[in-house]
């Protein structure tokens, strides 16, 4: 059967007769006249042709787009702060305006992921009050997710190399987006399935847009740690001899303070000194919560507040989650450490029952004075008390005081207990995390309680090894009462000693060094503490210097991953590095350090310039110099010229380096977009917020072009939507971002930058991706009384198989994690390609099985 269509224009028609057994007609408005009567195979290579180039095109303006935002997300504000030591300090410092978090989950994640979003506005747009079938958009979403996911991790796992091992270090975040990214499209499925199967409502729309405040909120709490440094109270000891207190007593109530099982602590109880002295110390709440004062002078507040939360975190963690030591092989007469743990347990059971004993129910029994203490290592002993519970002859209370399950007792000194006179307990110190010898010495004895007594002191010998090892935590129990006196809650005390040592921040005392008499010697300095033994490791890199394993063919001899010692109270160390003395022209490397031990940190100058030669940093600091004034400056003409030019590198004799054959060719492909790019308002402008408009609108326009052009490639090759959106269209709109994710994991120190993002950028792409278009349709089908409805069949098993493998895929990462050490890299490259290859694999099944259902070769 044979169709004609007639098309009409100002000066005359085209009348098109095609026949409906082997031509298909298309209709875009991009269409040339008569173009649905060229051959296919013309059409759709030019089709495929045109889509790379305008791909081309989407990853200079979204090149621009980002420059625009991280413009913007890079801004500071100053803030000045008292020192609480001192309060004639004023410390001013910058910070960012933008939270790291809220600037990735927001600005970075809409510049990353602009195409797929304004794909899918822009098809709804043009499909307004209209039946749709498959939407190029939706599927692209969701073929840019398993891309992302499945692809770039796939690759990012294999690029790291062995032995080395990268890991996410906000891990939490990361869970939280992992979180979202499932959830987000596990909501899609219930809106498009069984909410309202087919149609997509008002309500609906609008939650799917109102998850994305409430996406970056959680993250941002998570990040911020739910701000429990601030609502947490704390508590301050008045101390007349001016002796700062040595002990913490906490609560069991603390509550998660992240998906991660972190828990932060809850209020503090009481404080108490060491027990001989017969004194009551009153609590003062406080907004921020107090860090034990260290030897060294760490402040309370502000810049040191990392530290101080972990320490007071760490110590209510290990009451909270019974951490169970290893055992202890004794003699047949000492407690067991499962009885120990047995006995945490218990209390940590009655204390969230809200079921602690009552005065009556303690009577005649022995018991600590708390369940948890904590004591600074630079202490060197711990004061614990231990108490008996006596009842008292009403007719001679009065006089002295006594403590009985917390409450303060009036007792006079000659007061008998008739039931219970002289009695006694043995007590003694269990290791934990902290071992005995090392952290403290082992204690052990027999407390003898006289008639009118009911508290003893126990004092316990804490080691000060100045060497930073962490905190780390042992028990003491009590054991073998005498004369039917028992044993009550808490019978086992848990005590963490706070590794108060402070190893110190390490780094170059200059930037730039020369060489002199055929080295060059770089100093490493020590600053804020000189405790104990630390290491660092070193390396030579390469700038304009060749290094080598000796001066004979090389400018330098080079160093890779060497170490240096610093001795306990050691200030600074210096390097030699043998260098080239007949060198010429400008010859330069790079000296980093990094990887302190345990406690130690490298400071702001971890990379020290060696120069061999006095031109070499003339010549490199005028380029820098130059760089940099070009880069602030920039102006229209410049951004023209930088469309307009091609190369720019310099040799080592700072002549010009001639462009390859394929830079070339990119120059040539993407001239065009780089000259419409110029024509965008510099970053410098306005604080960067015209630029981030104009390459937005750039953005879309090619966008539209790539909706118009993947419909045409499709209805001439015979492609479904849904397959186009998730293979064609995705691949073009994430290959940006797959060469960007692969450089951060061979580059940067965290895995974070590299796949981190992946699942933010998911989780945006949905929920205003979809969120926007479904608001958009919804509201103007309520305008012209209609419902807006969606084709639900190859979208529902679409999510449904990449909701599955996701889980495989984030699985296999958290095992990685556990197993390896990090989700990237990892020291047997076996392992690594072995996992880089089931993801792919997962992408590659995600694929196939859509495209199945897509042309109804299987249907579920």
């Amino acid at each position: 059967m044979v169709f004609n269509y007639q098309t009409n224009y100002d000066r005359g028609y085209v009348v098109e007769y095609l026949d409906s057994n082997t031509s298909k007609r298309c209709e875009e408005f991009i269409l040339l006249p008569a173009e649905n009567l060229w051959h296919e195979g013309v059409r759709g290579f030019l089709y495929l042709l045109a889509l790379l180039y305008l791909f081309l095109g989407v990853a200079v303006a979204s090149d621009i787009f980002m420059n625009s935002i991280e413009v913007m997300t890079s801004k500071k504000r100053t803030i000045t702060r008292v020192d609480p030591e001192n309060p004639d300090h004023v410390v001013t410092i910058e910070v960012l305006v933008w939270n790291e978090t809220v600037a990735n989950l927001t600005l970075m994640a809409l510049g990353s992921s602009a195409p797929e979003i304004l794909l899918a506005v822009i098809e709804q747009v043009l499909v307004l009050g209209e039946d749709q079938g498959d939407s190029l958009g939706t599927f692209t979403i969701i073929g840019s997710a398993a891309f992302n996911l499945f692809v770039i991790t796939s690759i990012c796992i294999v690029s790291v190399p062995s032995p080395d091992v990268k890991s996410i270090k906000e891990f939490g975040v990361f869970l939280t987006t992992t979180f979202y990214s499932i959830f987000a499209y596990v909501w899609m499925l219930l809106v498009v399935q069984v909410i309202s199967p087919g149609e997509i409502e008002l309500w609906e729309a609008w939650v799917t847009i109102a998850f994305m405040p409430l996406f970056v909120l959680h993250s941002y709490a998570q990040d911020s740690g739910w701000w429990c440094h601030k609502c947490c109270k704390g508590a301050s000891v008045s101390d007349e001899a001016g002796d700062k207190p040595a002990i913490r007593v906490f609560t069991h109530h603390a509550r998660k303070g992240s998906i991660t099982g972190h828990a932060v602590p809850g209020q503090e109880l009481h404080m108490l000194e060491a027990a001989h002295r017969n004194k009551t110390h009153q609590l003062s709440d406080q907004t921020d919560t107090e860090s034990i004062d260290s030897k060294h002078g760490v402040s309370k507040h502000g810049d040191t507040k990392v530290f101080a939360r972990a320490r007071f975190r760490h110590a209510v963690v290990s009451a909270m989650t019974g951490h169970k030591p290893a055992k202890r092989h004794g003699s047949a007469g000492k407690t067991r450490m499962s009885d120990i743990v047995s006995a945490v347990q218990g209390i940590q059971d009655v204390s969230k029952k809200g079921l602690m004993p009552s005065y009556d129910q303690l009577y005649g029994k022995f018991t600590f004075s708390s369940q948890v203490y904590e004591v600074l290592e630079s202490k060197g002993q711990l004061e614990i008390d231990i108490l008996f519970h006596r009842k008292i002859p009403q007719s001679k209370s009065s006089g002295g005081l006594q403590i009985m399950n917390g409450q303060t007792v009036m007792m006079n000194e000659t007061a008998v207990d008739q039931k219970f006179k002289d009695v006694s307990v043995e007590y003694e110190t269990r290791e934990g995390s902290a071992k005995a010898g090392s952290k403290f010495k082992y204690t052990s004895g027999t407390l003898k309680f006289a008639e009118n007594e009911y508290k003893k002191t126990v004092t316990i010998p804490i080691i000060q090894d100045n060497q930073y090892t962490g905190n780390a935590d042992f028990f003491i129990l009590l054991k073998n009462p005498s004369s039917g006196a028992g044993i009550g809650d808490p019978s086992v005390g848990r005590v963490n000693i706070v590794d108060d040592d402070a190893p110190g921040e390490f780094q170059f005392q200059d930037s730039h060094v020369f060489a002199k008499d055929g080295k060059i010697t770089v100093k490493i300095i020590r600053e804020k503490g000189y405790d104990g033994k630390v290491t660092l490791e070193y390396s030579t890199h390469d700038v304009t210097a060749v290094g080598g394993e000796s001066l004979k063919e090389n400018d330098y001899v080079a160093v890779d991953h060497s170490h240096i010692e610093f001795k306990h109270q050691e200030k600074f160390k210096t390097i030699d590095v043998k260098v080239n003395k007949e060198a010429k022209g400008s010859k330069s490397f790079i000296v980093t350090i990094k990887n302190p031990s345990v406690g130690a940190k490298v400071g702001k100058t971890a990379t020290c310039v060696c120069h061999i030669n006095k031109e070499s940093l003339d010549d490199r600091i005028a380029d820098v110099v130059a760089d940099m004034e070009e880069e602030e400056d920039i102006t229209w003409g410049a951004q023209f010229y930088n469309a307009f030019s091609i190369g720019g590198e310099k040799d080592e004799e700072g002549n010009n380096i001639t462009p390859k054959w394929h830079e070339f060719l990119l120059h040539f492909l993407t001239f065009f977009w780089k000259v419409v790019g110029a024509c965008i308002p510099p970053t410098k402008y306005m604080g960067a917020w015209p630029a981030f408009v104009l390459s937005l609108l750039y953005i879309g326009v090619l966008t539209l072009f790539i909706q118009q052009l993947a419909g045409l490639l499709g209805c001439v090759i015979g492609l479904e939507t849904s397959v186009t959106g998730i293979t064609l269209i995705a691949l073009g709109t994430s290959l940006p971002d797959t060469f960007a994710s692969r450089t951060a994991a061979k580059q940067d120190e965290h895995a974070d930058a590299a796949i981190g993002n992946i699942t933010g950028s998911n989780s945006v792409n949905v929920f205003l991706g979809l969120g926007l278009p479904w608001v958009l349709a919804t509201m103007y089908g309520i305008a012209i009384d209609k419902p807006y409805k969606v084709k639900t069949g190859n979208l529902t098993v679409s999510v449904i198989i990449f909701c599955v493998l996701a889980v495989i895929c984030i699985a296999t990462l958290i095992l990685r994690r556990k197993l390896v050490g990090g989700e990237l890299g990892g020291k047997n490259a076996t392992v690594k390609w072995i996992t880089s290859f089931l993801l792919f694999t997962l992408w590659i099944t995600y694929i196939v099985l859509s495209s199945l259902r897509a042309y109804d070769i299987i249907t579920w």
